[in-house]
């Protein structure tokens, strides 16, 4: 059971007291200016000193995480193993790598166009930030909203850098996307007629959140993952791809394998490769704790930019405002943003509100941030310090019994330390969340580097320098579905793969020797490091 501080208890005391007067007063949204300047001086992407210019690759001279430039310039986990490229131990029309939302969407359109699919996942099928995922799913479905308005929310939330095609691409195919996993059987909450409950996310102006109380993305990962078992789709787990493999004209041909129990080394040929590897949280990028899963640890981009394909936006990383801070055992885990589009209010040690809780989430994060550190509001935890969500506010608002009903998961988590979020606020601090850079696509999915294709958070250009709620779990079916249906269509049209090489593996390295790195690294990382670094 959690104990709190009395400093702690002293501040919540605060918060009960101004409960009435933030009611009647919400607070008022930011100009452009405020978050601009905001954003400048408190959010993480803006501390330069957190960067370094890449020496080598598609991105050479560009600025990315000390952590990520590390594994990019890495040194390949291929290197002095010999490995028969001529007997493949799989031969598929369709590689999918990664076995998250994204996968399995791309695996079941595939498969649904009359591929020859196959599923390799590092961990288990689901093992994914899809699983992770709480809030919901974006689609402008309601007769008062509109793809167009969805665009312009999503765009100038991502600071109007998304790729104009792809943004227009998720948007459009948005409903059609609800409708796809509401046939496959995901369970999204509906009122009595049959229409879906929508709610408002940060920084949307329509309500059109859809979701399954607040464990979407575990239900919509389930009926994915049932569908893969039920159409047979072969899926290797616990079996890491440690390298792409090319043909000998350049074009993407499979993967290098490694088995996770027996450090056995396979070979995957196939016609097309879907990169859907998720996200990179659990590198813990300049510290931060991570929402994100075990896996989470950016394979997808080393993979792909040492096989030619450039990176875009790889500077740039989503912090969720509202991560747990207390207590330590859920330290960084997910607090869903639905619990503030319910009505839960950011507030600081002396009870004061002090931002409109549905502002983008980097404009959000940053003012948490410039509470604790900049402006000495925060309350001190046993991690470091946090502000209150104050969550009471819910049931008050929509009526008792609203927090029971719409954000289970999230009062199961904390009452297993004692804390009644229907009485209690809970302390948040951001948490590290998203990858909004990854690899650069075009439309049909195709990075680069020719018939590798990618899907989900491993893409970076579809959101641009910041998402929002909701189109997350909504790009991983929209550009998972896009990657299965043209990576399938290329291998109808007729792909012809040449004699198996790593020839760019050895061209990588001979860069590497040649710019006088030797970092020391194996890249990519495969999994979390958490040995003890005192040891």
């Amino acid at each position: 059971m959690y104990s709190y501080t009395q400093e702690q208890l002293d501040s919540m005391k605060k918060v009960e007291a101004s409960r009435q007067e933030r009611l009647n007063n919400l607070h008022a949204r930011m100009t452009a200016e405020e978050k601009d300047a905001v954003l400048k001086e408190f959010h993480p992407d803006y501390i330069t000193s957190a960067y370094e210019e890449l020496k080598i690759g598609p991105n050479k001279g560009e600025k990315v995480l000390h952590e990520l430039a590390e594994l990019l310039q890495g040194e390949s986990r291929t290197k002095d193993l010999k490995i028969n490229l001529d007997a493949p131990d799989y031969d598929v029309d369709v590689l999918v790598i990664g076995g998250g939302g994204a996968g399995s969407s791309a695996a079941i359109t595939a498969h649904a166009n009359g591929a020859n699919v196959m599923i390799v996942t590092k961990l288990r099928i689901g093992d994914a930030n899809t699983m992770m995922a709480e809030g919901g799913i974006q689609a402008a479905d309601k007769p008062n909203d509109s793809p167009a308005i969805h665009y312009l929310d999503a765009f100038g939330g991502g600071h109007f850098a998304a790729k104009p095609e792809l943004l227009e691409k998720l948007v459009c195919e948005a409903p059609d996307a609800i409708r796809w996993l509401n046939d496959l059987g995901v369970m999204f909450d509906k009122h009595p007629d049959g229409t879906m409950v929508t709610t408002h996310g940060g920084g949307t102006s329509r309500k059109r959140m859809h979701a399954c109380k607040d464990y979407s993305g575990a239900e919509i990962m389930r009926t994915l993952r049932d569908e893969v078992l039920n159409r047979n789709i072969p899926v290797v787990d616990f079996t890491a791809a440690i390298e792409i493999i090319k043909d000998d004209e350049g074009k993407a041909a499979g993967a290098v394998l490694k088995n996770m129990e027996t450090g056995e080394i396979l070979v995957a040929k196939a016609k097309t490769v879907i990169i859907a590897t998720g996200g990179a949280g659990r590198l813990h990028y300049q510290g931060f704790p991570t929402s994100n899963h075990y896996g989470a640890t950016a394979d997808g981009l080393v993979l792909a930019y040492r096989a030619g394909a450039k990176l875009l936006y790889a500077d740039t990383l989503q912090y969720h405002p509202t991560g747990a801070a207390e207590p330590t055992q859920i330290f960084g885990a997910l607090v869903t943003e639905k619990v503030r589009s319910l009505g839960a209010q950011l507030v600081n040690k002396n009870g004061e509100a002090f931002v409109y809780s549905l502002e983008t989430r980097d404009v959000t994060a940053s003012t948490i941030i410039r509470e604790c550190r900049g402006r000495g509001n925060g309350i001190k935890t046993t991690d470091g310090e946090g502000v209150w969500l104050d969550t009471p506010m819910i049931d008050i608002i929509g009526g008792e019994g609203t927090i029971e009903s719409r954000i289970p998961a999230m009062m199961r988590m904390f009452g297993k330390y004692g804390i009644d979020i229907r009485k209690e606020p809970i302390l948040i601090y951001p948490t590290l969340h998203y990858q909004n850079g990854g690899i650069d696509i075009s439309a049909n999915g195709m990075s680069g580097v020719e018939n590798l294709y990618v899907a989900g958070e491993a893409v970076g250009c579809i959101h641009g320098r910041n998402r929002l709620m909701g189109n997350s779990l909504l790009d991983i079916i929209v550009f998972g579905r896009n990657a299965g249906k043209y990576a399938s269509e290329k291998v109808k049209e007729g792909v012809t793969v040449g004699k198996l090489t790593l020839a760019h593996v050895d061209a990588f390295e001979t860069e590497r020797k040649n710019a006088g790195i030797d970092n020391g690294v194996m890249s990519p990382q495969i999994l979390p490091d958490y040995k003890r670094k005192d040891l």
